[in-house]
C-alpha cells in the first residue's frame, strides 16, 4: 500500500471515530456534515472526498462499530472455558457495546431505513454473523449438557432482544452500575438456558 494510500486510510478512521462520537452524543439526527467538519477542523466539502454522503459516514461508522463488536465475541467464543463461562462474557461485550456506542451500534435493528439497498446486503451478513456467534455458544452449552433449550435459536433472540432494549432505558445515573447490569444479565440469561 503506498503512503498516500495509508494516509487516506488513517484520515478516514479518524472521521469515523468522530463521527461515531458525535452521533453517539447526539443521535443520528442530529448528527451534521457540518458538526462532524468542524469537529475535525475541515469544511464541509472536504468530507464529500472521504464519503459520498450522510449516510454513507453512518453506513461506515455502523460498519466500524459492528465489525469491532464482532471481533471482540469471536474472541470470547474462542477463548478457553465453560459454555457459561464464555456467553457470559459475550454478554459483557453486547451490552458494552449497546451502552457506549448506543445510537451507532443501534443502527443494527433496522438496517433498511437507513442505509441503501447497496448497503443492505454487507450489513445484514455482518448482522446475522454477530448473532451466530450466540447460537455457536448456546449450542455447545446444549452439547456439553449446561444448558437446555429446547429451540436454542428462540433463546438467542429472545437474549439479544432482551440486551438491545438496555438502550431505551439504561442511564448512567441511574441506580444500577453499567457493571451491575451486565451481571445481572448474565445471570438471569443463564438462567434461562438452564
Amino acid at each position: 500500500m503506498k503512503l498516500s494510500e495509508k494516509k487516506i486510510l488513517k484520515k478516514k478512521e479518524e472521521i469515523l471515530l468522530s463521527a461515531i462520537t458525535i452521533v453517539n452524543r447526539k443521535g443520528y439526527d442530529g448528527a451534521t456534515m457540518e458538526e462532524i467538519a468542524a469537529e475535525l477542523l475541515m469544511t464541509k466539502g472536504s468530507l464529500y472526498y472521504y464519503f459520498k454522503n450522510k449516510g454513507d459516514l453512518m453506513y461506515q461508522c455502523h460498519n466500524l462499530v459492528l465489525s469491532q463488536a464482532t471481533k471482540e465475541l469471536e474472541v470470547n467464543l474462542n477463548e478457553e472455558g465453560t459454555a457459561e463461562e464464555i456467553l457470559r462474557k459475550m454478554v459483557v461485550t453486547h451490552i458494552n457495546y449497546a451502552i457506549e456506542e448506543k445510537e451507532t451500534f443501534n443502527l443494527i435493528i433496522e438496517p433498511r431505513q437507513m442505509f441503501n439497498e447497496e448497503q443492505i446486503e454487507p450489513v445484514l451478513k455482518l448482522r446475522k454473523h454477530y448473532s451466530s456467534l450466540f447460537d455457536n455458544v448456546i449450542e455447545k452449552g446444549i452439547a456439553t449438557g449446561e444448558f437446555h433449550a429446547k429451540e436454542p435459536i428462540i433463546v438467542r433472540m429472545i437474549v439479544l432482544g432482551a440486551m438491545n432494549w438496555i438502550q431505551q432505558w439504561y442511564k448512567p445515573t441511574g441506580r444500577m452500575t453499567k457493571e451491575e447490569l451486565e451481571q445481572y444479565f448474565a445471570d438471569y440469561i443463564i438462567k434461562l438456558l438452564k
